[in-house]
This record gives C-alpha cells, structure tokens and sequence, in this order.
C-alpha cells in the first residue's frame, strides 16, 4: 500500500478512536503528578510562592483550548465542525472567521486543552513527549481530513489551503465569520469541555494534598469544579428533556 493511502486509513482509523488520547494523557499525567508530590525536588517550583501561580498559568492553557473550540463551533454551520464519531462529516468547506486562519481550529483548541493538564504534571520529559504524541497522532488525522475535503471540493479547497496554514495561524488573513455566533450549538455540543478541564484539575491537587497530609486546596480550582459542573448537570438535563437547546440547521 502506498503512504498516502496508509495515512489516509491510518487518519480515519484514528480519528474514530481519538478519545483515547486524552485518557492516554491523564493516566500517565496523573501518575507523574504524584510522583512529583512524592518527590518534590523533582520539580523546581515545587514548594515556592511561584507554584501556585503556575498553576494558574496551566489552567489559563487548557482555558485557551476550549475558547477556541468555541469560537470555532459557535461560528459553523451544522454538519461541519463538531463531535463526529463516526466518520468526516462536511456540508459545507468553512474558509471564513477561525477557518480563515488556521485549517485545523478544533486539532488546535485540543492541543491546548490537554497541553494545561500536561504541563501540571511539572515533568518536562512528559510534556515534551505529549507534544510529540500529538503531532504524530494529530498529523495522520489532519491528513485523513484533507483527502477527504479535497475529494468532495476539489478546487475550492486547494485555493483555500494554499492561503491558509494547517496548524499554526496566520492572522493576516483573517475574514470575518459569514454565520452569526451560535450560543445553542455551543453550549450543546461544548458542555463536557470545561467541566472535564476542572474536573482533571481539581482532582489533581486533591490528590497532591492527600499525599502531603495537607488542606491547603487551590480555592479557583474548587471553584471552577463547582460551577462548571452545575452547568454540565443543568445542560445535561436542558438538552435530554427539552428542546431549549435544539439547534436549527441555519443558513446565516
């Protein structure tokens, strides 16, 4: 089989298995997060003022990653973007708003989300060796996608892709998004993300002072955790047992 082909149906084949990518980050995250705890000297801010600030910084990461995911859903027609399991879903090519910058926005948001629980970690060998996973794991992806929208747009997507980079953005060439912002979709299809960010968060420093006999809890993350899942448990419930959350396929 030639390479194309074999990235081609290694994309697809990960695509539909990329949840376990996260799960691969947090277990192995998790356990070099205690061993940090364990070993404090492990970790050069372990113990200092700066510690609780850099913290902080890591939360704001994986922040960043899900406001990326937003403004990419919130600005796309439906049947673009989203949570697709089951294979590439395409209706529509989006060049405008985020697409305008960056061909891959939702690849970019996740590397940024779990980049934050990463770097918690304090391993730099870790975070290291997650960017590297990622890439190799997200560029067969990426490419799988690729052949996908260029098979079904032909040139209209070559043009496109030649002005706009794959990963990293060019904000030069941003034009203002053609659809207005879509709170419904958003919410509907989003509501997991950051729950799940300060869920791993919270857990974390749970668990590191457990390990030290402490109670000195990081009071943004206990917070973040409450909020965010009252709001998961209410859109949960909105989006199960009634229709405020029904997204109408919208043409503007």
């Amino acid at each position: 089989m030639a390479l194309q082909e074999e990235f081609e149906q290694q994309g697809i084949w990960l695509f539909r298995h990329r949840s376990f990518l996260p799960i691969i980050i947090i277990v192995i995250g998790a356990g070099l997060y205690i061993n940090t705890e364990i070993h404090p000297e492990t970790f050069f801010l372990k113990g200092t003022p700066y510690e609780f600030y850099y913290g902080l910084f890591c939360l704001v990461v994986g922040i960043l990653g899900q406001f990326i995911r937003v403004i990419t859903i919130g600005y796309v027609p439906k049947n673009t973007s989203g949570r697709n399991v089951k294979g590439q879903v395409a209706d529509t090519l989006n060049t405008t708003g985020i697409y305008s910058i960056v061909r891959h926005p939702l690849y970019l948001g996740n590397f940024f989300m779990w980049l934050g629980p990463a770097l918690l970690t304090g391993n730099f060998w870790f975070i290291m060796a997650f960017c590297f996973l990622f890439w190799v794991y997200y560029e067969r992806i990426m490419f799988a996608e690729e052949q996908f929208l260029r098979k079904k747009f032909g040139m209209t997507y070559l043009h496109w892709s030649e002005r706009v980079p794959a990963f990293i953005p060019d904000f030069k060439n941003y034009r203002h998004p053609i659809m207005t912002f879509n709170w419904k979709k958003v919410l509907k299809q989003e509501k997991n993300g950051l729950f799940n960010l300060f869920v791993i968060f919270f857990v974390f420093d749970v668990i590191g002072e457990l390990i030290i006999g402490g109670t000195n809890f990081n009071l943004i993350f206990l917070g973040g955790f409450i909020v965010s899942g009252v709001s998961f448990i209410v859109l949960t419930f909105l989006k199960r047992r009634t229709t405020v959350l029904q997204v109408e396929n919208r043409l503007r």
